[in-house]
């Protein structure tokens, strides 16, 4: 048997070359930046001088997307984070390389037979746990020695797909190792800030909010934003091409003719399904995309609009149709009983299935096995023991088994149903599709009111005049708009307002405000500014976008600005010179009625932390409460994020630091491993890197 069949058949291929490293979570998958001699292929980049292999890129792309779909993963994101992955995997590669980072031959045999083998899960016996070395080295030496075609080809897949991202792996974990070592804090430095981890204080103080003064009444120009922008320069850099636009939407979304005529449709049916005999069956046949959960929901567990008169319906009654979001629903209860809302059990789960829908064992071995796990329970066997030697689910495993109090249908049906249908102290052999579980019920809360219900439903669906009309309307107002001016002209005319959406990227797939959209992206960077858009389908709406404006890679420019609260920065400047007029007199109490104001305290406040209740983040204002000067003093006005205050402080103190020394400094040098990343992104700013994303997605 070959070892490429091996692995297939124990449903446990590899996700290769998954790398998490600390340093920049980054993925290094099968082959990155390795040159591709067929000239046909596509580049997606190059990164100082190493292409980025367009088809090898898109596998990985469709293998994220496969593993993370429960999560709602977006395929315009996946692509952008793992574009970032495999730009920064190069660099540190190649920097490794400079310094001669290597895996000598001795180490390359731990690498693919030690702890972190990335053969180990095909090479794990799943009833010992056991590694099985040899059974990998026997099948590796095999392969070595055969000169057939397919052994051929199976040699460079592994070498090309598991060995040489495995050894990357260790490469870079030697470099993160060195960067990590090189970080060092002088014994002064840790001293310092671990007494200043326990320092905390006491104030009173005089606060007076920005909002006290209307925005209204501030009024800041261009020029205030320009001379803000140059004196803030480095913190208002774009560092790639950007542009702006604003957009009108043209609704496609159902209209109330649209929702009359679904409401008749389902209330069409509503006769067939009360009589219905087997709703499962029915609600298959009639909308076939419908999910029916045919079992028991405690009350609290039920989330539907009108649950009360839903719950109140008798049984085989129906209730409805009621608006649930999109759709017209009508409920039928089928049934109800007492049961528990919650349940603990403890399980020993024998796989024929795995989460890839993968084989991994015959029916027939799994339920003998299972039958025997049982068999030696009931003579006697500590359950903790089977699950420890036998389980396969890692999800309860370290936990002897142990599901702690999960409710309702928050298992596979056959799992859920044994766990809540039977009582305490139950226990039996239970089938699902990932195998055969050995379940034994430890807890139940008080049995309650459980309901079955059934839900026909229909969408809400716009007619094809409705979408005609927002098409139509929408294609008149680009014909009319030739250009920014004319667009918010007949916008006004229309009563519709232009939306702003700014600092889109090239490669984005996202725009604020339209959600994931590539077409209007690519349209934005297709054209120039003062553009006007022909209608885009965008959800249930037509829209029509206008490019206001471009950002080119340099300082940011005014209008830009604005759109990330430059404006509000500069206001609550103004403000606060404002508010500091008022804030005279020689104590706080003189000072709070002149401003008419009171008095205020905060204990404890902690040098660790710029956060305080009641006013959030305020780092000038902690800040200032650990300046000895000002201990049963009056401070000048402090300008803060919320407001001005003024402060005096009352006491000075530490409470005892958590940890010792030792503890901290390790902290310590977790925090500042974080300089780590910033010197990749050092990396990237010098690299040369040629980015075709836009091109190509």
């Amino acid at each position: 048997m070959s070892i490429i069949q091996n692995i297939r058949e124990r449903g446990t291929w590899i996700l290769l070359g998954l790398i998490a490293l600390a340093l920049i979570a980054f993925i290094l998958q099968d082959g990155v930046g390795r040159n591709n001699k067929n000239s046909d292929v596509i580049t997606l980049g190059v990164v100082n001088g190493t292409p980025i292999n367009k088809i090898e890129f898109e596998q990985k792309v469709q293998s994220q997307l496969q593993q993370y779909a429960a999560q709602g993963a977006q395929r315009g994101q996946v692509i952008n984070d793992l574009w970032n992955t495999e730009v920064f995997g190069l660099l540190i590669k190649q920097e490794a390389e400079k310094i001669g980072l290597s895996v000598g031959a001795k180490e390359v045999n731990d690498v693919i037979y030690g702890p972190e083998s990335p053969f180990r899960q095909s090479f794990t016996d799943p009833t010992t746990g056991e590694f099985k070395v040899n059974d990998l080295k026997t099948q590796l030496a095999e392969l070595k020695k055969s000169t057939k075609k397919e052994a051929l080809d199976q040699k460079e897949q592994l070498e090309r797909s598991v060995i040489t991202p495995a050894l990357e792996k260790r490469i870079l974990r030697k470099y993160q190792a060195l960067l990590y070592r090189g970080i060092q804090a002088p014994k002064w430095l840790l001293e310092k800030q671990y007494a200043e981890n326990s320092a905390i204080s006491n104030i009173r103080f005089v606060n007076v909010p920005y909002t006290t003064i209307a925005d209204t009444t501030i009024k800041v120009s261009n020029e205030e934003v320009a001379a803000y922008l140059k004196e803030n320069s480095a913190s208002f850099q774009i560092e790639e091409a950007q542009r702006n636009i604003s957009f009108v939407a043209f609704s496609a979304a159902p209209s109330a003719a649209d929702s009359a005529s679904t409401k008749n449709n389902i209330l069409a049916l509503k006769d067939s399904f009360q009589t219905s005999k087997n709703a499962a069956a029915y609600l298959n046949k009639v909308t076939p995309d419908t999910r029916y959960y045919d079992g028991y929901l405690s009350k609290n567990r039920i989330q539907i609009p009108e649950k009360e008169a839903v719950l109140s319906t008798t049984i085989g009654g129906l209730y409805g149709p009621y608006v649930d979001g999109p759709n017209y629903t009508i409920a039928k209860v089928i049934g109800t009983r007492l049961l528990p809302d919650s349940a603990s059990v403890r399980h020993i789960l024998i796989m024929t299935t795995n989460a890839q829908n993968q084989v991994i064992r015959e029916d027939g071995a799994a339920k003998i096995l299972i039958d025997s796990i049982k068999n030696a329970i009931a003579g006697g066997a500590q359950f903790e023991t089977m699950v420890e030697k036998y389980s396969e689910d890692g999800g309860s495993k370290a936990n002897g088994g142990i599901y702690e109090m999960f409710p309702q249908a928050n298992m596979v049906k056959p799992f859920n149903d044994f766990s809540f249908e039977n009582p305490v102290g139950s226990k039996g052999v239970v089938k699902t599709e990932f195998g055969y579980h050995y379940i034994e019920v430890l807890k139940q809360t008080t049995p309650t009111p459980a309901y079955n219900i059934a839900y026909l439903t229909l969408p809400i669906i716009a007619s094809k005049e409705t979408t005609t009309t927002a098409q139509t309307t929408a294609s008149k107002f680009a014909a009319d708009s030739k250009d920014q001016k004319s667009f918010n002209t007949n916008a006004l005319k229309l009563n519709k307002q232009a939306v702003p959406a700014t600092s889109i990227k090239a490669y984005d797939f996202n725009i604020q405000g339209l959600g994931e959209t590539r077409e209007v992206v690519r349209w934005v960077f297709e054209k120039k500014v003062n553009d006007v858009s022909e209608p885009i389908e965008v959800g249930d709406a037509y829209i029509v976008a206008t490019i206001t404006s471009e950002d080119k890679p340099g300082p940011m420019s005014v209008e830009t600005a604005k759109s990330k609260n430059v404006e509000v920065i500069i206001r609550d400047q103004k403000k606060a010179e404002t508010i500091k007029t008022k804030l005279k007199g020689a104590t706080l109490e003189a000072i709070a009625t002149a401003a008419g104001a009171t008095v205020l305290q905060a204990d404890s406040l902690s040098y660790a932390s710029t956060n305080i209740t009641g006013l959030g983040n305020e780092p000038k204002l902690v800040g200032a409460s650990f300046n000895k000067s000002l201990l049963n003093k009056v401070s000048a006005p402090i300008a803060g994020n919320s407001g001005v205050f003024v402060i005096s402080v009352t006491n000075l103190g530490a409470i005892a630091a958590p940890g010792d020394m030792a503890a901290f400094k390790e902290q310590y040098q977790g925090r500042v491993s974080n300089n780590i990343l910033n010197s990749v992104l050092a990396l990237k700013k010098t690299a040369k890197i040629e980015d075709n994303r836009a091109k190509l997605y």
